[in-house]
């Protein structure tokens, strides 16, 4: 445990922001694969890359790596309405 107060503070604001991170990359998860799903509806595939986009924006994931899932959510997408 730190001594000096800022780095109390600095370790009470990183635990924060640990806390905070899981749940938006669990919940992430949750949409991602909710939208990959088999009978997925649009409404879960937007929600899905509404959240990339955010996840991106915010640095909780790389931004290639949110384009390149969103490309994929949207090839499946593609796919099944084709088939």
């Amino acid at each position: 445990m730190p001594n000096i107060q800022s780095s109390k503070k600095d370790l009470r604001k990183s635990r924060a922001a640990a806390v905070r991170n899981r749940a938006q990359r669990s919940a992430l998860r949750t949409a991602v694969k909710k939208a990959k799903a088999a009978g997925a509806a649009s409404d879960d595939r937007l929600t899905a890359v509404s959240l990339l986009d955010r996840a991106a924006r915010k640095g909780l994931i790389h931004k290639n790596a949110a384009a390149r899932q969103k490309s994929k959510l949207a090839k499946a997408a593609n796919a099944a309405s084709a088939a």
